[in-house]
């Protein structure tokens, strides 16, 4: 067999082996329809596969506002039943419904699978490890993108989040902190988990900041309506600030999970007891919102428990605007090292109110700090650089 022939013949093994590494399709499995944080970053995930190329499928549970994103990026959903871990799994009622379930889910996912034929499984959170499951008894290796940090919860529930992702191929997390408290429940994680911080992309047409803060001042408030979250504790500081002969207003821009409802009419009644009606406006879920940072002088993120990152600040920063968070966890990576920014402990509402008077009384530097810091928070989360990375790894599960 002469030499040329070999060379040629080797040449065309490692075309077809480079070939057989190329990732074409990928099934991404997400929980939710809606389009809070992991929603939209999932959103980003989904434009980088196809603009690199590749045909993708999303499963989600049901329809919603993030399925019409999806689609319009080139993408194609399929509607298949998931369970989704959830606290009350660890009382039996709950794991009993999980397995029912989970039962449901699998006859119908082994179905999209089989249709899909994916070379990756991307799944998006950890809270929906069947998918991890099917994916291994169909051969197919698995990326996980992790976006919970549930750093204060018990060690049980850490662990049940985390021992699913012994089947994942690799791991994203969204940042160092999501990657401690993974690796701290499981340890054998931590090989195979990289950081990959959000694409967060910017708004189409930014607003500068008002250059007179002229009263009444305007907060805002973006996100889910919960305790953990700390909407109340934005309440209460509004007051201690309009109490100091400031006066300002707080848009609530967001919604409740279903069947917490009462937590929303317990906030209003907390606006009532404070006398706040006319300064507190609830909005409601907005698929939108950059034109709700655009009419804000100040944005707030008073998160009382661990958050994995922060998105909502990020886009605080992206529009110009400047920022206080709580800090803690994720957030201070999402917005440390900002001058506009500003961290407070969590839950304590009298220094929520101090950093928002110290913005009012120094506003020609703030502003000129937001305006400074949109473009580094640009160059950190553009969607460019967020889509690279994210190709990047799912050629490293397949290889």
């Amino acid at each position: 067999m002469n030499s040329a022939f070999l060379t040629a013949f080797g040449a065309r093994r490692a075309q077809e082996s480079s070939a057989g590494r190329r990732v074409r399709s990928v099934l991404v499995a997400h929980p939710s329809p809606e389009l809070y944080g992991s929603d939209r970053v999932l959103l980003e995930s989904v434009k980088a596969l196809v603009a690199g190329g590749i045909v993708v499928t999303v499963a989600l549970p049901s329809a919603g506002p993030l399925m019409q994103k999806i689609e319009a990026s080139g993408a194609t959903v399929a509607i298949c039943p998931t369970p989704v871990l959830r606290k009350s799994i660890l009382k039996p009622r709950g794991f009993a419904l999980f397995v029912v379930q989970s039962a449901k889910g699998m006859s119908a996912g082994l179905r999209l699978m089989r249709s899909c034929n994916p070379d990756v499984v991307y799944v998006n959170t950890v809270t929906i490890p069947l998918w991890s499951v099917l994916a291994r008894l169909s051969g197919k290796p698995v990326l996980t993108h992790v976006h919970e940090a549930e750093g204060s919860a018990p060690r049980a529930l850490k662990f049940l989040l985390a021992a699913p992702l012994l089947l994942s191929t690799s791991i994203i997390a969204n940042s160092k902190y999501s990657a401690s408290v993974l690796t701290s429940a499981v340890r054998r994680l931590s090989v195979r988990t990289a950081v990959v911080y959000n694409g967060v992309p910017g708004p189409p047409c930014p607003d500068t900041p008002r250059t007179e803060l002229t009263q009444p001042v305007r907060l805002l408030y973006v996100g889910r309506l919960s305790w953990r979250k700390g909407v109340d504790v934005a309440i209460s500081a509004l007051s201690v600030v309009n109490r100091q002969s400031v006066k300002a207003s707080l848009s609530i821009v967001g919604g409740v999970f279903p069947g917490y409802e009462w937590y929303e009419s317990e906030l209003r009644q907390h606006v009532e007891d404070l006398g706040l009606e006319e300064a507190v406006t609830f909005h409601g879920f907005a698929p939108d919102i950059w034109p709700c940072i655009a009419r804000a002088d100040i944005v707030l993120v008073p998160s009382r428990l661990d958050e994995p990152f922060g998105n909502t600040a990020v886009e605080a920063l992206l529009a110009a605007r400047p920022v206080i968070v709580s800090d803690t966890s994720g957030l201070r990576e999402a917005a440390g090292n900002y001058p506009s920014a500003q961290m407070v402990p969590p839950g304590d509402a009298a220094a929520l109110a101090g950093a928002i008077e110290r913005v009012i009384d120094d506003w020609a530097s703030y502003r000129d700090h937001a305006q400074s810091d949109a473009v580094k928070a640009f160059d950190r989360h553009s969607s460019e650089s967020y889509g690279a990375r994210i190709r990047a790894e799912l050629r490293s599960v397949v290889r």
